[in-house]
């Protein structure tokens, strides 16, 4: 059997007007700019809480 790869896309999401945008929609466009014109992106975290064991 073939190892399974999987490919996970990063979203980030525009400060002004919230748009989820995926990083190979940013790659394709010449510039990083959102729709509305805004460049500042934050990266949207996975839902998946982790929980380490104290010692």
């Amino acid at each position: 059997m073939a190892p399974a790869t999987e490919k996970f896309d990063v979203i980030y999401k525009c400060l002004r007007c919230g748009t989820n945008v995926t990083n190979t929609e940013l790659t394709r466009l010449p510039e990083i700019k959102c729709i509305c014109g805004f460049r500042v992106f934050t990266k949207v975290r996975p839902p998946i809480v982790k929980t380490v064991q104290a010692i």
